[in-house]
């Protein structure tokens, strides 16, 4: 840092903030710490009383942070990102499609372990929509030495960007919804609007609803019957839990199923089953699905449609955090259930 004359301050970078004061108005910075000065500030300083200035040297092997946060947010951002520009030496990273928020936390922390560098993301695997702020990147001090911005830009080249948003791929649904109750028209369904919407919000759209009685021939043979008509995920309601009428566990597997799960640790959500029929995933989905605006529903479905195969390891990860506060008003995803 040193103080040279304000004739000679091009190019150089202000340590410290500059303060306009307009009388009878009030005042603020007309210049903030970290601008780097342009050959037309220089008549405006001139003018703020300022003949010395205090600057930093930018030393051979010095980057500022401006172009320091630029690089590491180039070095991190993935498919479906667009970066701001630079805002007193912070860049964010936001989605410019909607999808599932994909973040590499391992490499995130070695990042971070690296002197003067921060990175702060939100948690992996929420939905986002375009536009929204995903992460944010800067470095502590106003110049930074090279070799630290290049210690992250070489971790990336190893291992990939590590924040993308996955795209929702717009697959055909087809819903079963299982209970005698429904069938024989002694309630309303309710499932079937509310999946509408849920899968209608992942850019999905449901082909079709086939609503049996507790009946494993006729759960078996509707599930069948909408494969045949080219539904991409299967989602049956009704009948999870374990009572002995509620079918649709055995159901699953009689279809052909392949059972990755029968339970989750998630509350709510436990009754939740995931099973494959080929390469088609079909999810059993308990009743609190219906009723809860987050659930079981919100921690899985959106990976499988933005292509993931989920294990078993998936769904036993969920525990820590699995479980919903139930706050009077629920703001989900702005809250703890299903981040670890």
């Amino acid at each position: 840092m040193r103080s040279i004359p304000v004739e000679q301050a091009q190019g150089m970078v202000l340590c410290h903030d500059i303060t306009r004061i307009v009388p009878g108005e009030g005042k603020g910075p007309a210049f903030r710490k970290g601008h780097i000065i342009q050959s037309e500030d220089i008549p405006a300083l001139l003018r703020l009383g300022k003949e010395h200035i205090y600057v930093w040297d930018l030393a051979e092997g010095l980057i500022h942070e401006d172009d320091a946060a630029g690089r590491i947010a180039k070095a991190i951002a993935g498919d479906g990102i667009t970066l701001t520009q630079p805002c007193e030496g912070r860049i964010n990273l936001l989605a410019d499609r909607n999808g599932l928020l994909k973040i590499d936390v391992d490499t995130l922390r070695r990042l971070n372990s690296i002197e003067e560098v921060t990175i702060a993301t939100m948690h992996c695997n929420v939905t986002v929509a375009t536009g929204q702020m995903l992460a944010g990147t800067r470095v502590v001090p106003l110049v930074v030495g090279k070799e630290k911005i290049e210690a992250v830009e070489s971790v990336c080249a190893e291992t990939g960007p590590i924040v993308r948003v996955a795209p929702f791929r717009p697959l055909k649904i087809g819903v079963v919804t299982t209970g005698g109750e429904v069938y024989h028209g002694r309630i309303k369904d309710k499932f079937g609007p509310v999946l509408r919407r849920k899968f209608d919000n992942l850019g999905c759209q449901v082909i079709r609803q086939v609503i049996v009685p507790d009946d494993r021939e006729m759960t078996v043979r509707a599930i069948q019957q909408l494969l045949a008509e080219g539904a991409e995920m299967i989602a049956v309601t009704g009948g999870m839990s374990v009572d002995p009428d509620d079918l649709s566990p055995s159901s699953i597997r009689a279809a052909g199923g392949q059972v990755v799960t029968y339970g989750s640790p998630t509350f709510p959500g436990a009754m939740f089953m995931l099973a494959y029929i080929g390469d088609t995933p079909v999810v059993g989905l308990p009743g609190c699905v219906m009723y809860h605006k987050a659930s079981i529903f919100d921690l899985t479905v959106p990976r499988l449609v933005a292509g993931e195969k989920l294990t078993r390891a998936d769904i036993v990860e969920l525990g820590h955090g699995g479980l919903c506060a139930m706050c009077p008003e629920c703001r989900y995803p702005l809250c703890g259930f299903g981040k670890s």
